[in-house]
């Protein structure tokens, strides 16, 4: 398997990138920028095509003002919602969006929604517009932003689905899913594969269905009917979502997620969980026991902060585990997580 080259360049080109970057008054991770500019001057000579470099483009330009956008909220935790625009307020999974949206943001959390209509409207109706943000996409017949978060400053315009997603996903601490078309199914789906393959953090996912309906039940079967039985996933892949139709019980669930648990991230060889409450040694040992199959290296010890966290000055105020995780099996570390919320 290959990665990308990275060729250097040549002295005097990185001396003149260099001072660019003096003239520009300087700023955060000036290595990665100048990284970024030398990118942007190969394509002078990598890519003819215009319709190429113009996605390249555009994204840079899309991601960057969505993350300045999100970055005076890194603090608070966000919860996504999805589901269809084409929902109607007289519809009760309307109902149950806004309620959703009014329970969760009293819970801390703030909300993300397409910025349309349907369920992604009731969820800015029930946090509010202080609450939410807005992450619309430009479509030929629709879609225009809710008049919830029209004129709010949290909203942003994407002409790429896959920076839209990439926004949600990055800037997600829960996702709660509503029924909803081929859109809201692509979410879900993505929102598990990058949970499954470890290229997001673990976050809860709800699917939330109205009270005695099939939508997501009726998903559930076919998941493990046809994926499940044909072994096309993990059985612990299941742990990796959770299905309601109570709006209370979907608050709970994400709420309680974050009960001790923080974060998580790998330092060289060593998975380390942050955690706002130290586990106890027996507790260490039994996790040791239960969890051997997830366990390559490394056994569970409490540790102190890592210089690489120190010197990002990455969560150092919170307790921590850390241990040589198999980096396969992310079913089976959510049920982990499970249990050290349940200490």
């Amino acid at each position: 398997m290959t990665k990308p080259e990275k060729t250097p360049v040549g002295p005097e080109l990185k001396l003149k990138i260099q001072e660019l970057i003096r003239y520009k008054g300087g700023g955060y991770n000036e290595e990665h920028v100048e990284d970024i500019i030398e990118n942007a001057l190969r394509l002078l000579t990598d890519v003819q095509d215009t319709g190429d470099v113009r996605v390249i483009q555009t994204a840079l330009r899309e991601l960057r003002y969505a993350f300045r956008l999100f970055a005076p909220y890194s603090q608070c935790r966000k919860v996504t919602m999805f589901g269809s625009a084409r929902t109607q307020a007289s519809r009760l999974e309307y109902q149950q969006a806004v309620e959703f949206g009014r329970k969760i943001a009293q819970a801390g959390f703030m909300v993300i929604t397409g910025a349309g209509g349907g369920i992604m409207q009731a969820g800015h109706e029930g946090a509010g517009p202080e609450n939410s943000f807005g992450a619309n996409i430009r479509l030929p017949w629709e879609q225009n932003p809710n008049p919830i978060i029209r004129e709010d400053k949290k909203l942003v315009t994407f002409k790429y689905f896959f920076t839209r997603k990439l926004t949600f996903i990055r800037h997600s601490d829960a996702i709660a899913l509503f029924p909803g078309g081929f859109g809201t199914m692509d979410e879900g789906y993505e929102a598990l594969t990058l949970m499954q393959t470890g290229k997001s953090q673990l976050m809860p996912l709800v699917l939330v269905d109205r009270p005695g309906g099939t939508y997501w039940k009726t998903w559930d079967k076919h998941v493990r009917e046809h994926l499940l039985r044909d072994q096309l996933i993990s059985p612990d892949d299941l742990n990796l979502y959770q299905i309601t139709d109570d709006t209370d019980h979907a608050v709970r669930i994400i709420t309680r997620f974050y009960r001790n648990f923080h974060s998580f991230r790998f330092v060289k060889d060593l998975f380390v969980i942050r955690l706002k409450h130290q586990p106890s040694d027996s507790a260490v040992e039994a996790m040791n026991e239960d969890y051997a199959d997830i366990i390559s290296g490394a056994p569970i010890t409490r540790i102190e902060t890592t210089p690489e966290e120190t010197e990002d000055n990455d969560h150092v105020d919170l307790h921590r585990i850390a241990f040589g995780f198999n980096r396969r099996d992310y079913g089976r570390l959510r049920q982990l997580i499970d249990l050290l919320n349940s200490l």
